[in-house]
């Protein structure tokens, strides 16, 4: 009696531990009659969830989506293309003017009255293009004039002088030292008419108005002209109407200038060296950076290595102009400026212009203006992904920024299969505003449709189906074919 009260509670015991057994090892058939609802969370139609099933990607890592929710993202789908890339650095720059190049002003060489004014703010002018007309005021150039004139007929009288001597000596009637006198003073008189007409020219008369002058017509009058090209006054080709198109227009051989401001009115007395109006030409400019000391090694082998610098503009519509090719650092400033702490750089740029016609006149809207902001994107370092055995350089994947979803330290890209989009873990080299690098390691690769665009959106869908039990499909993003 005493050893069935002792075996009864033993008994009893190992009874209920066979039971518990049994109950776990059977969970999965009778766990759904039981718990229905934590049944359908803690596993899928081929297992736990969060465990690998049979096509190697996690169920909580895949989400479907309709035709119309595709539409509705607009996915870029594409496969992959390792290429080079170049880890690069910020700088901020802007569009400045060409010292002694793009502003000049243009000056009156002889004192007068401003009798016309051919070009105001905003005209667009060609290099020998009229600028202004005055009226001459100055004794100076009037007794200039005279003296040309004078000297033209004493040269006349002369030459013909010496050709009677020189008919006299050949006939041997006059001796040859009177023929080299004669042919001295017409030497000198020639040399006086060379320098009369060289200091009209320098005053801003034409050639024409020399010869005229020459002859004896007194001039009253000069023409101011966009220096740079043809001699004062010559006439120049008008802009071809070809060139007027809404697109881009090649500027032609010839300087352009615009009239930004006149210094002068109609009838003002002007003095000789006054400035008339300012120029301003946009046909060629620089970007200027400004970068901090610690840098300058930086550019400074950029510069010498000609290494290709992408410069992005602001405020410019997408697809309004032809992309801007990398640019080039042409000089270091020496300088450094006390109150930012900064050095400036430069890198040319060629301007683009549109053209259009009003009132007969040509104007040209230039794509880059002084003052607009630039950013620079400065290469510093080439990325690579090293194969397994260490020495082999992989080039990695550029992908818009759009096309990586984040959380926390992890990384994530999406592959489409038919309309399954897997979410895969990648490696993040680099990234910017506009640019993802990712590592060339396996985790993607080049036969599989990457998503470029929207994975954040993707990623919320993603966490929504998980939150709702995979929204009733437990076999989303699944293929049985």
């Amino acid at each position: 009696m005493r050893l069935k009260r002792i075996l009864s509670p033993v008994l009893t015991v190992l009874a209920l531990a066979g039971v518990g057994y049994a109950a776990f090892r059977t969970q999965d058939k009778w766990l759904p009659y039981v718990f229905p609802n934590k049944a359908a969370k803690s596993g899928d139609a081929h297992g736990e969830a969060g465990k690998p099933d049979e096509h190697g990607a996690r169920a909580v890592d895949r989400v479907k989506l309709s035709a119309q929710a595709q539409k509705n993202l607009g996915l870029d789908v594409d496969t992959l293309t390792p290429q080079e890339y170049w880890r690069t650095k910020l700088i901020p720059g802007v569009v400045v003017d060409r010292p002694g190049e793009s502003d000049r002003g243009v000056t009156s060489k002889v004192a007068g009255v401003v009798t016309a004014i051919k070009a105001r703010p905003g005209d667009t002018v060609k290099a020998g293009d009229p600028l202004f007309t005055i009226q001459l005021a100055s004794e100076f150039l009037q007794s200039a004039q005279t003296d040309l004139a004078k000297a033209a007929r004493e040269l006349d009288f002369a030459a013909a002088k010496r050709d009677r001597v020189a008919e006299l000596v050949k006939k041997g009637t006059q001796s040859g030292a009177v023929l080299i006198e004669e042919e001295n003073q017409v030497k000198r008189f020639t040399t006086q008419v060379q320098a009369y007409r060289r200091q009209l020219q320098v005053f801003g008369l034409t050639p024409e108005q020399v010869n005229r002058a020459e002859k004896g017509e007194v001039v009253t009058e000069v023409t101011v002209t966009a220096p740079g090209g043809s001699p004062a006054g010559t006439p120049t080709a008008v802009v071809p109407a070809t060139l007027v198109s809404p697109g881009p227009a090649a500027p032609p051989d010839l300087p352009l200038y615009e009239v930004q401001e006149l210094k002068v009115t109609l009838g003002e007395q002007v003095t000789a060296g006054q400035t008339l109006c300012l120029l301003a030409n946009h046909q060629r400019l620089f970007v200027e950076g400004r970068a901090f000391k610690s840098e300058a090694d930086t550019l400074a082998a950029a510069a010498e290595n000609k290494t290709p610098v992408r410069a992005e503009f602001a405020d410019e519509t997408p697809g309004a102009w032809k992309p801007q090719g990398p640019l080039v650092i042409h000089h270091l400033s020496n300088q450094v400026d006390p109150g930012t702490r900064t050095f400036a750089f430069y890198l040319p740029l060629d301007n683009q212009p549109r053209t259009f016609e009003r009132d007969g006149r040509t104007h040209f809207v230039w794509r880059y203006r002084p003052g607009q902001r630039v950013r620079l994107l400065v290469p510093v370092e080439k990325l690579v992904t090293l194969a397994p055995d260490g020495k082999t350089e992989l080039l990695p994947f550029v992908l818009p920024a759009g096309a990586v979803a984040r959380e926390g330290g992890e990384a994530f890209v999406f592959i489409q299969t038919g309309d399954v989009f897997v979410r895969k873990p990648v490696r993040v080299l680099y990234a910017d505003r506009s640019d993802v690098v990712v590592a060339n390691d396996g985790s993607v690769t080049e036969a599989e449709f990457v998503v470029r665009n929207q994975a954040a959106a993707l990623n919320r869908a993603l966490k929504a189906q998980a939150a709702g039990g995979g929204g009733g499909d437990p076999h989303a993003g699944h293929s049985h074919d």
